[in-house]
């Protein structure tokens, strides 16, 4: 007999569709090393208020390097992928997507056989990051119907200045980078988070300030001097424009 294809069960159509589903039982969280003497970790929380072991730690993953600074991650798949446009719906919610604000370095973490005991799959170095996208300090997480979607802080160049940051694209199943997203990116020289209308075919991105403005503190002066980011910028998602 042969096996059904289904959309994984944990996308839904439509955000009220979601809100009406079974509650999730466990959570993952990032655990950070502020002054970087040990790894960063990713721990498995019980959030099953029906469980012996709530708001127990019950599983802690920790990464084989200093210094990465974990901030958002996200998933390789999600609901998304049931967009029209996609081609993936098929994929399953599996792997995290962790990338190292710091480091530029970004885990692949599988959730799979067991949710509750994650294992370190596949780790994408910095130089390849800049080396396919010219962008560094990867930020924000989305899976879209392209493949994965990042968000970063930086361009090239050891403080991320040579250049403007903007958002980079993984393939979803082998999680080779896939180069910038942009094609046509207009005024935008500042980057921070992005999300999308995938029904009315757009984006809207925001803005914050260069590694050399945040990753040692607020510099006051660039704050005083409205050097910070202050845009929102609207792009079409099928030109990349």
């Amino acid at each position: 007999m042969f096996e059904k294809l289904r959309p994984d069960p944990t996308f839904h159509p439509s955000p009220r569709l979601a809100m009406q589903a079974e509650r999730e039982r466990i959570a993952y969280t990032a655990l950070l090393s502020p002054d970087a003497s040990r790894p960063d970790a990713i721990a498995v929380v019980d959030v099953d208020p029906g469980s012996p072991t709530y708001a127990k730690v019950l599983h802690r993953l920790d990464m084989p390097n200093k210094g990465d600074e974990f901030h958002h991650f996200g998933w390789n798949a999600c609901s998304s992928a049931l967009s029209p446009i996609s081609g993936h719906a098929f994929l399953k919610r599996r792997y995290l997507v962790i990338p190292g604000i710091r480091s530029s370095r970004i885990y692949i973490v599988d959730t799979q056989p067991d949710p509750t005991k994650p294992t370190l799959a596949h780790i994408i170095e910095p130089e390849e990051v800049l080396r396919k996208t010219g962008y560094s300090r990867p930020h924000t997480v989305h899976c879209g119907p392209e493949g994965i979607y990042i968000s970063t802080l930086g361009g090239g160049g050891k403080d991320g200045t040579q250049g403007p940051p903007g958002i980079f694209l993984m393939d979803c199943e082998n999680f080779e980078v896939l180069g910038r997203w942009e094609i046509e990116r207009g005024p935008q020289k500042l980057h921070y988070d992005f999300w999308w209308n995938l029904p009315r075919d757009y984006m809207v991105s925001s803005e914050w300030g260069l590694p050399p403005q945040f990753e040692n503190g607020i510099v006051a002066e660039d704050l005083l001097a409205n050097r910070y980011g202050h845009r929102i910028h609207f792009w079409e998602l099928s030109s990349r424009k």
